[in-house]
């Protein structure tokens, strides 16, 4: 019995993104599940709101940032043997982004990394943490290693 058919991966191009990416695919194989990538560019305007933006947002480096983001992941993708078709390149917050394809693509399974931090570092939040409280699925946090 497979237990997932769909797993989408979120990937964020780390180093230790590699081991996160191994771990997806051999869930999808062993699962004969469909597997999926989706990368999201975080878009955070830099601003104070009493001094007014800090960096003027530029089109162009937004531009820039996803085209190389696209070529990262269509890298992947084929490392991965997963089709163009089933490669998603968002902008906007991680988080949301993933579950909302997740929930688009009807994906069973995301599989996130997670670096596992405590204290200043837990309350300003992190993807996986984010991804884990608002999926509708099932989430699978690979703990990366801080080196």
């Amino acid at each position: 019995m497979n237990v997932y058919r769909h797993i989408l991966l979120a990937a964020d191009f780390s180093d230790h993104g590699r081991e996160v990416a191994r771990k997806a695919k051999f869930l999808a194989d062993q699962n004969q599940a469909q597997l999926s990538l989706i990368h999201v560019v975080d878009n955070l305007p830099i601003t104070d709101a009493s001094y007014g933006p800090i960096i003027p947002f530029d089109g162009d480096l937004t531009e820039e940032l996803m085209a190389s983001a696209r070529k990262r992941l269509a890298q992947l993708g084929a490392q991965l043997e997963v089709a163009a078709e089933r490669q998603w390149l968002e902008i906007g917050s991680p988080k949301l982004e993933i579950v909302r394809v997740a929930e688009e693509k009807e994906v069973d399974l995301i599989v996130v990394g997670s670096h596992g931090r405590h204290g200043l570092a837990l309350l300003l939040g992190s993807t996986a943490n984010g991804v884990l409280h608002y999926a509708k699925c099932d989430v699978l946090a690979v703990r990366l290693r801080d080196d």
